[in-house]
């Protein structure tokens, strides 16, 4: 099952995505004519992991780390699928990074891994944008635009073997599998369980492929996760 958000003039609502309708408890919304698709849900953090694959680190030498390497986004960093993604005039090196993302179902601390399925809603996509050449500033990665999240969670998917495509305009930019991740999903999910108290919407991140790379006003950016769907988002000056 897909979970989706919708904007609408009156609000958001919440339901089920089918053939591009929103179906609510207060009736079925149509993508286009009712409102347009936003991040799937409204969680009080994002926690990201960072070098988790292991081409990524030999691509940027960087040793491997002993534990999950991670930072948190702010909600107020979310947009949704077809949104722009806004280029700041404070940086000249925007970079992409196509994540898996967990999204948390319930209040939860201190979960074993073979308890993660359970405290799990499901599944989406996190663009997690950078202002690469800011190092060591806060803003780099916590701008406005710079989590591009959905389209929608997928519920009946598990995370491991699965395939991501990252395209630039078209252009096959990242190509990988989730199982090249050092530490794996459920690992992940137990490790910052016994650091934060999640709460229902949090989202976690798991990191991305090797070949993140620049994006420019005007790139159109593609990521998709095999039985996940697709995130579509165009940069904008």
């Amino acid at each position: 099952m897909r979970l989706a958000r919708m904007q609408t003039p009156e609000g958001p609502i919440a339901g089920r995505y089918e053939d591009g309708t929103v179906v609510a408890d207060d009736g079925r919304y149509v993508v286009g004519r009712d409102g347009v698709l936003t991040y799937p849900c409204s969680p009080s953090a994002l926690y990201c992991v960072g070098r988790n694959y292991a081409e990524t680190l030999d691509q940027m030498d960087y040793d491997r780390p002993e534990e999950p390497d991670f930072f948190i986004k702010p909600p107020a960093s979310l947009v949704g699928p077809e949104e722009p993604i806004r280029y700041p005039r404070w940086t000249d090196e925007l970079t992409y990074a196509g994540e898996l993302a967990a999204v948390v179902d319930e209040r939860c601390r201190d979960v074993d891994p073979e308890d993660v399925p359970d405290v799990i809603r499901g599944y989406t996509i996190l663009n997690d944008v950078d202002a690469l050449d800011q190092q060591g500033r806060t803003a780099r990665k916590a701008f406005d635009t710079s989590g591009p999240l959905g389209p929608w969670i997928e519920t009946e998917v598990t995370p491991y073997d699965l395939d991501v495509r990252t395209e630039i305009n078209g252009e096959v930019r990242q190509d990988a599998n989730t199982e090249l991740m050092l530490f794996d999903p459920y690992e992940v999910v137990s490790f910052l369980s016994r650091r934060f108290t999640f709460r229902p919407g949090d989202v976690i991140a798991f990191g991305s492929p090797a070949n993140p790379g620049t994006i420019d006003p005007g790139d159109e950016v593609e990521i998709t996760y095999e039985g996940v769907g697709t995130l579509k988002n165009t940069v904008v000056g």
